[in-house]
């Protein structure tokens, strides 16, 4: 149990060395603490809080500056979020401007913007598509047994890919099989259409001998929509915490953020109301001396979705914490508009 004297230092060594990334020494605590104490006492404050493993010495100097333990520590018990003022609010605003035709435009242009503001890389997790319905599927014969499948759905995203289709399966056969699928799968969400799908084969055999080759070639393109997509922005700020000697570590960085799975592996858990901050060995088999700010947005009926910040260790935790609270209701409302007009 710390004392209140060891919090006040504790939590002063982790707002300077965030701000300033140099080791903090007992002379620069003793103007800022509330309280008056010495500089001696602060000296041996600093050594039990190391001995307690919330502080490390810096060996070529008499400062010291915050572990993992601390920087946990501190978020857990002490940060506040900083208060973001009006001027930096309509900032925010300003820069998602106004015109987004599609759900993925909205969640691109947040990871941008985010990446933007803060100069660290920001990732955004476009909300689950639970609810989100197929509204309409198209094939077009695209060449020697192939067709360019096309699914538009109530967010308004559209997917399109090129598949091969199965052998013996002509133009004359591909129209009522279309329509067939068409009146099974249209309308409905997009986590009931493979059961629909397998509903339509005694259908599908009037015009095709192997209907399940077919129906392949569709789940591969519903597989597509259905995937998680996330956007990150500022991805070559990776570089600004980076050891320019390790290799290792830019490369398994820029991997990480270039898969979904990664991505996945990365965010785990996120709190449905708070925002979590994870340190170095709690991410996934990530390397490096970085963090992650995350948090997720609702969007009433049509899921969630999550926004983070990747950054170095030593972070403005409250600043970040304070902007990241704000920038997730703008872009709920920007979601949530979108979804408005779109029903209207």
């Amino acid at each position: 149990m710390l004392t209140k004297r060891q919090l006040l230092i504790l939590e002063a060594i982790i707002r300077d060395y965030t701000s300033a990334g140099q080791p903090i020494g007992s002379k620069t605590l003793q103007n800022q603490l509330p309280v008056h104490v010495s500089s001696a006492t602060i000296r041996n404050e600093m050594a039990t809080l190391e001995k307690l493993g919330y502080l490390i010495k810096e060996h070529s100097s008499s400062g010291r500056y915050p572990s993992l333990k601390g920087y946990r520590f501190y978020v857990d018990h002490l940060v506040k979020p900083e208060k973001i003022n009006k001027e930096d609010i309509q900032g925010i605003r300003a820069s998602f401007g106004s015109e987004f035709q599609k759900v993925d435009e909205i969640v691109a242009t947040s990871a941008r913007v985010l990446s933007e503001i803060t100069n660290y890389t920001a990732i955004s997790l476009k909300p689950d598509s639970k609810e989100v319905r197929l509204e309409g599927f198209r094939m077009i014969p695209f060449g020697e047994q192939q067709v360019m499948v096309i699914l538009v759905t109530s967010d308004g995203s559209v997917e399109s890919q090129i598949f091969s289709l199965p052998e013996g399966i002509t133009g004359e056969v591909l129209e009522p099989v279309i329509r067939i699928i068409n009146d099974q799968v249209v309308g409905y969400p997009l986590s009931q259409i493979a059961d629909r799908l397998q509903e339509s084969i005694v259908l599908l055999t009037k015009y095709l001998r192997q209907p399940e080759g077919f129906l392949d070639v569709f789940g591969r393109a519903l597989d597509k929509s259905l995937q998680s997509q996330f956007y990150v922005g500022g991805k070559m700020n990776l570089l600004n915490f980076i050891d320019s000697d390790n290799v290792d570590q830019v490369k398994a960085l820029y991997s990480l953020v270039d898969h979904s799975q990664d991505i996945s592996a990365l965010l785990g858990d996120v709190g449905p109301n708070d925002i979590t901050v994870k340190f170095g060995d709690e991410l996934q088999n990530q390397p490096g001396n970085y963090s992650l700010i995350s948090a997720h947005y609702n969007i009433e009926n049509h899921g969630q979705g999550i926004i983070a910040l990747l950054g170095p260790t030593n972070m403005p935790y409250s600043k970040l914490i304070g902007l990241l609270g704000v920038f997730r209701q703008e872009l709920t409302q920007r979601l949530i508009d979108y979804y408005r007009n779109l029903d209207s």
